[in-house]
């Protein structure tokens, strides 16, 4: 008995594209589009720190009374400097020196020195400044290396006299 192929091959007929099939697509492109948005929404809520200025419109009324405190500091040219004292183990220390337009030492001053992280303003912290001599003031702080905003305010009872505000880097 012999066998004989006819050399044909059953021949596959390319799969239909239903509507069905586009419906299941197109419902499936989208669910991965929102599924990745709703991902991105929830990281970037979940890591923003806090708001810049609590009302615009306050901080604009404030304004003016910024400008004139800001003349008042420049017409006394105080010289405040700051630095950091690092420990090797222990906290930082921050010390400031505040001296009048003749050099003299300021007396009967506060100080107050803030540390406000850039990009998250939940690690934001005011030290404790002490004054150890006329002039200078120390205090500690066990921030993370990076970058920081130092704020400073020297004030004499409830006015403030001088700001400043300066990008600084912890080693």
């Amino acid at each position: 008995m012999s066998m004989q192929f006819s050399g044909k091959r059953a021949e596959k007929r390319p799969k239909e594209i239903t509507g069905r099939t586009v419906l299941v697509c197109l419902v499936a492109f989208f669910a991965v589009v929102v599924a990745v948005n709703l991902v991105l929404v929830r990281a970037a809520i979940s890591t923003f720190g806090g708001l810049e200025t609590e009302s615009s419109y306050r901080a604009g009324l404030a304004f003016g009374g910024e400008i004139a405190a800001a003349h008042a500091q420049q017409a006394r040219r105080w010289h405040v400097a700051a630095q950091f004292l690092p420990s090797k183990n222990g906290p930082t220390a921050v010390e400031i020196v505040a001296r009048d337009a003749a050099g003299q030492p300021l007396t009967g001053l506060g100080a107050m020195v803030r540390l406000e992280h850039p990009t998250d303003k939940r690690l934001d912290h005011t030290l404790v400044m002490s004054e150890v001599s006329s002039g200078r003031f120390r205090g500690t702080t066990t921030s993370s290396k990076g970058e920081w905003d130092m704020l400073i305010e020297l004030s004499r009872g409830d006015e403030r006299l001088f700001r400043s505000k300066n990008r600084v880097s912890l080693h």
